[in-house]
C-alpha cells in the first residue's frame, strides 16, 4: 500500500514564514503610526489568525494520531489557502490604491 504524500510539513513551513512576514508588516504599521489611517492592519491581523491556526493544525497533524491526521491536515490546508488569498486581495487592493 503506497503511502500518501503528507502536506503538513510543507504547510507548517510556509504558514510560519508568512506568519512572520505578517508580524513584520503589522509591527511596521504600528511603529510608523499609520495603523489608524489604514485597513491594512485589520487584514493583516486576520491573516495572522489564519496562519497561526494553520501552523497549529499542521503541527498537530504531524504529531497527532493516524485517525485525526488527515482531517487536521485538510483544515490546515483550508486555513492556509484562506490566509494566502486574504494577503493576495490585500496586496491587490493596496496596489490599486483602493485601501490606504
Amino acid at each position: 500500500m503506497a503511502e500518501r504524500e503528507h502536506k503538513s510539513p510543507h504547510i507548517l513551513n510556509a504558514s510560519s514564514n508568512l506568519l512572520g512576514i505578517c508580524f513584520v508588516v503589522l509591527t511596521s504599521l504600528r511603529v510608523l503610526n499609520i495603523s489608524q489611517k489604514s485597513l491594512i492592519d485589520e487584514f493583516t491581523t486576520a491573516a495572522i489568525i489564519l496562519f497561526m491556526a494553520s501552523c497549529i493544525l499542521s503541527f498537530l497533524s504531524i504529531r497527532g494520531s493516524i485517525k485525526n491526521e488527515s482531517r487536521l491536515e485538510k483544515f490546515a490546508d483550508y486555513f492556509f489557502l484562506t490566509g494566502i488569498s486574504l494577503l493576495f486581495i490585500t496586496t491587490i487592493l493596496f496596489s490599486l490604491n483602493i485601501i490606504h
